[in-house]
C-alpha cells in the first residue's frame, strides 16, 4: 500500500492554499495551448473548449427566435456590498472582479435593450439603498457604483425586495419587472419575514434572478424558482461573466404576458434650449411631441403626460431579437478551404483551420459565403446581419428596379 512521503503532503497543501484563480490558471496550463505558425504568429491550438461554447450559444439563440420575448424591460441590479465582497478568492478581490464585470454588464444590456431602462440598488449593513432610478443611460450607472465601492455589514434581501418593488409596482404592465441579485454572503440579515416580501413580488409580476459569486443560498434558490428567474452559481471569474452576461439579451414572456398589445410611443425632437430662455424644472434638449415638455434622454417617459419617448435608432436595434441570423453550418472540405477566404475578413484559409481552430470556417445556408470562426461569432452577437445576404438582396433590388 502506497503511503505517501513529506514532499506528497508539502504539495497537496501547498495546492490547497492557492486561491481560486491560481488554482484555474494551474489546471488550465494554457501556456501550453500555444504555438508558433510559418509566419511567426501565436495561435491556440486547443480551442475545442472555446469553440464548442460559441457554437452552443448561437444554436440556442436561434432555437429560441420562435419565442415571445419582452422587448421593453424594467431591470432593477441589487449588488451586494457586504463585508464578504472583500475576500480575496479572486484577483486581487471579489469587489474588483464584481464592479469590472458590472460595467460591461450595464453596456451590453443597453445594447441588447435599447428600449428598456435599469435601476441600480446596492445592500450593506442590512439595509438596500437606491443608487439610481430606472433610465437608459449606462454611464450614470457606472459613475454611481463606481462612487459607492464602500463594502460593509451583511446583505438584506428581504429590504432589496421592498426597496425595488416599490419602484416597479408603479411601472406600466407592457414591460417585464425583473430584479438581479449579485449576491456574494452566505447569509442575508432580515429585519421580517422574507417569505413575504418573495410572495409579494410574485403576485406584482416581478421576475427575480441571483447570480451568486460565493456558493449556493437555499432562499436564493427558492426565491428565483417561485419568481420563474434564473440562478447560477460562478465557478471562477469568467464563468462568473458569462452568468451575468446571460441576463443581457431579452428574456422569454410567460404566457400572460405573450397577449398581443399596442404601445403608444413619441418621437420627440431635440431642440437645445435658447441661451436667454428661462426654465424651471428638469431640463432637456427633447421635446414630448404630445405635450412638448423636456426631457434629457431616451428612451424615457415624459414625466408630464407619461407617454414613452423612443427614437427610431432604437426600434431598429431592437429588430434583431425577432429575427436573429440563422447558424452557420460548419465546413470541413479542406480541398475546397484552401482556395476560399473569409467573405468579410479575408483571412486566407489553410488545412489548419480545423476543429477547435479560431480560424474554423463556416458557411451560410443562404448565401453560401464562408466565413471565418472569428466573423461567425461576430456576425451572430455583434452585427446580427449577414453581409452576404445583404449585399445579394442589394443586388436584388438593384435589379428589379
Amino acid at each position: 500500500m502506497y503511503e505517501p512521503d513529506d514532499e506528497d503532503l508539502a504539495a497537496e497543501e501547498q495546492a490547497a492554499s492557492l486561491k481560486a484563480w491560481e488554482k484555474h490558471y494551474q489546471a488550465e496550463r494554457t501556456w501550453e495551448d500555444l504555438e508558433e505558425d510559418e509566419t511567426g504568429r501565436l495561435r491556440i491550438t486547443h480551442g475545442d473548449k472555446q469553440y464548442r461554447e460559441k457554437r452552443r450559444k448561437i444554436a440556442m439563440a436561434a432555437a429560441n427566435s420562435h419565442v415571445c420575448k419582452g422587448m421593453i424591460r424594467f431591470l432593477y441590479v441589487v449588488v451586494d456590498l457586504s463585508q464578504a465582497v472583500n475576500e480575496a478568492d479572486m484577483r486581487p478581490s471579489r469587489l474588483a472582479v464584481v464592479s469590472g464585470i458590472l460595467y460591461k454588464f450595464f453596456r451590453e444590456y443597453f445594447n441588447q435593450n435599447p428600449l428598456s431602462q435599469l435601476g441600480l440598488v446596492v445592500t450593506r449593513n442590512g439595509i438596500a439603498e437606491r443608487l439610481t432610478e430606472l433610465s437608459g443611460s449606462p454611464e450614470s450607472h457606472i459613475t454611481a457604483l463606481k462612487e459607492n465601492l464602500e463594502a460593509a455589514g451583511d446583505m438584506s434581501i428581504q429590504n432589496s425586495l421592498e426597496q425595488v418593488q416599490s419602484s416597479l409596482a408603479q411601472l406600466p404592465t407592457y414591460g417585464t419587472r425583473e430584479v438581479l441579485f449579485v449576491v456574494s454572503a452566505l447569509s442575508s440579515c432580515d429585519p421580517g419575514n422574507v417569505h413575504t416580501a418573495i410572495a409579494a413580488a410574485k403576485s406584482a409580476n416581478v421576475r427575480v434572478s441571483v447570480v451568486s459569486v460565493a456558493a449556493e443560498l437555499h432562499i436564493c434558490r427558492r426565491m428565483t424558482e417561485e419568481t420563474g428567474g434564473m440562478f447560477g452559481v460562478s465557478q471562477s471569474q469568467h464563468h462568473l461573466e458569462d452568468l451575468l452576461m446571460a441576463h443581457a439579451p431579452p428574456p422569454p414572456l410567460n404566457e400572460e404576458a405573450t397577449k398581443a398589445s399596442l404601445v403608444e410611443m413619441g418621437f420627440p425632437q431635440k431642440r437645445p434650449l435658447d441661451k436667454g430662455a428661462f426654465f424651471s424644472g428638469r431640463g432637456g434638449e427633447y421635446i414630448c411631441p404630445r405635450c412638448a415638455s423636456r426631457v434629457e434622454e431616451l428612451p424615457a417617459q415624459c414625466s408630464v403626460c407619461s407617454l414613452t419617448l423612443v427614437s427610431s435608432p432604437h426600434l431598429a436595434r431592437s429588430y434583431h431579437h425577432l429575427f436573429p441570423v440563422a447558424p452557420f453550418e460548419e465546413l470541413n472540405d479542406a480541398a475546397k478551404l484552401d482556395a476560399t477566404n473569409c467573405f468579410a475578413c479575408n483571412l486566407k484559409f489553410d488545412r489548419s483551420g480545423a476543429r477547435g481552430n479560431d480560424d474554423a470556417p463556416s458557411v451560410c445556408p443562404k448565401c453560401k459565403k464562408i466565413y471565418c470562426f472569428q466573423c461567425d461569432v461576430f456576425i451572430h452577437e455583434k452585427l446580427h446581419n449577414c453581409p452576404g445576404c445583404e449585399i445579394d438582396k442589394a443586388k436584388g433590388y438593384k435589379n428589379s428596379a
